[in-house]
C-alpha cells in the first residue's frame, strides 16, 4: 500500500477554536481548550492516520501582540509553522471584518507562497448571508485554495476539509506509528489538562501566569499511575488564590484534572498537587527554558 503523508499547520487569533478543530480531528482530546485566550502556548503536533494517509497537524498558538517573553514566544512558534509544510489552515471566525491579526498571518501567506486553507469556524452562530460576505471578504484578501465553513464543535464540516488536506498529502514514509495521536509525551498531556482547570477555574491573569511541572510520574504493578504536579504561580497573592479557602480551589481544580487524566491515561490516577511562587517568570528567559519554552 502506497503511504502518503501531510504536514499541514492550522493557526488563527486566539479563542477561534484551533484546539476544538484539532481534538476533533484526530477523535480525542489532545489539546486543552477553554473560553480564554491564548490556551495553547507551544506547537502541537497531532497524528491523523486515514487509510494510507498519515495527516500531522500542528495546532498552534494564537497570533496575539506579546507582552511578555513568553508571548514573544508564541508569536514565533506561529511565524515558524507557516513555512516549510505541505498547507496552512487559516482559521477565522465568521466576521465580515478582516482583523490585523488576520491581516498579518496572511501577509506571512503571501512571503512563504504555501498553499493555504480558509476555514471559517462557528458557522453555527450566524446566518448564511453573513458568512457569504466573509467568504467574499477573503477571497479578495488572498488567493486560498479553498474557503471552507465548517463547526468544529459540531463537527460540520470536517470530512470536506479533510477532503481538501488530501490533496496536499506527498508519497513517502508514515512520520509517526499508526497508534500515535500526538507527539507530546503523555506527561506533558497531563500538565496541560491540569492548566485547562485553571484556565476554567480562575478569573482575569492568574491562570496565565501558571505553569506546571509534573514532578513525579509512576505507574503500580496493577497499572495505577501515581502522579505529583507543582502549579507555578507569579504573585503570593495568587497562590492563596488558586489554594483557596481551606484548600477547596485547589482539590476542585485536582478533582476535575483527575477526572480528564484517568479517562486519556485509561486508568486510575493517585494526583497530588502543590502550589509554589515564581515571581514574573513569563518574563525570565532561564524560567522559560526551565519550563520548556525554547524556540
Amino acid at each position: 500500500m502506497i503511504s502518503k503523508s501531510a504536514m499541514i499547520t492550522i493557526c488563527g487569533r486566539p479563542n477561534v477554536g484551533k484546539s476544538t478543530l484539532t481534538n476533533a480531528l484526530v477523535g480525542e482530546k489532545i489539546a486543552i481548550v477553554s473560553n480564554k485566550p491564548q490556551t495553547t502556548r507551544n506547537r502541537i503536533s497531532a497524528v491523523v492516520t486515514r487509510g494510507s494517509t498519515q495527516f500531522v497537524l500542528m495546532d498552534t498558538p494564537g497570533f496575539h501582540k506579546p507582552r511578555t517573553r513568553l508571548g514573544d514566544y508564541m508569536v514565533n512558534v506561529v511565524k515558524e509553522s507557516v513555512a516549510d509544510v505541505d498547507a496552512v489552515v487559516l482559521l477565522v471566525e465568521p466576521i465580515a471584518n478582516i482583523g490585523k491579526q488576520e491581516e498579518e498571518l496572511i501577509a506571512r501567506l503571501k512571503e512563504t507562497s504555501v498553499p493555504a486553507v480558509l476555514v471559517i469556524n462557528k458557522i453555527d452562530t450566524v446566518e448564511k448571508s453573513t458568512l457569504l460576505e466573509v467568504m467574499a471578504l477573503y477571497s479578495a484578501a488572498h488567493s486560498f485554495d479553498a474557503i471552507i465553513p465548517i463547526s468544529a464543535k459540531d463537527k460540520e464540516g470536517l470530512d470536506e476539509l479533510m477532503c481538501q488536506l488530501d490533496k496536499y498529502a506527498v508519497e513517502g514514509p508514515q512520520l509517526f506509528p499508526d497508534d500515535m495521536i500526538s507527539d507530546q509525551p503523555e506527561k506533558q498531556i497531563c500538565a496541560e489538562l491540569v492548566r485547562e482547570k485553571l484556565l476554567l477555574c480562575l478569573d482575569k491573569e492568574i491562570p496565565h501566569g501558571t505553569a506546571i511541572e509534573v514532578t513525579k510520574f509512576s505507574e503500580r504493578d496493577n497499572g495505577i499511575i501515581d502522579m505529583d504536579v507543582t502549579i507555578f504561580c507569579e504573585k503570593a497573592s495568587h497562590k492563596g488564590i488558586i489554594i483557596g479557602k481551606q484548600g477547596a480551589m485547589l482539590r476542585k481544580i485536582g478533582e476535575m484534572a483527575r477526572t480528564d487524566i484517568e479517562a486519556f491515561m485509561g486508568t486510575k490516577v493517585f494526583l497530588q498537587t502543590w502550589v509554589k511562587v515564581k515571581e514574573n517568570w513569563r518574563d525570565s528567559m532561564a524560567q522559560l527554558r526551565n519550563f520548556g519554552f525554547t524556540e
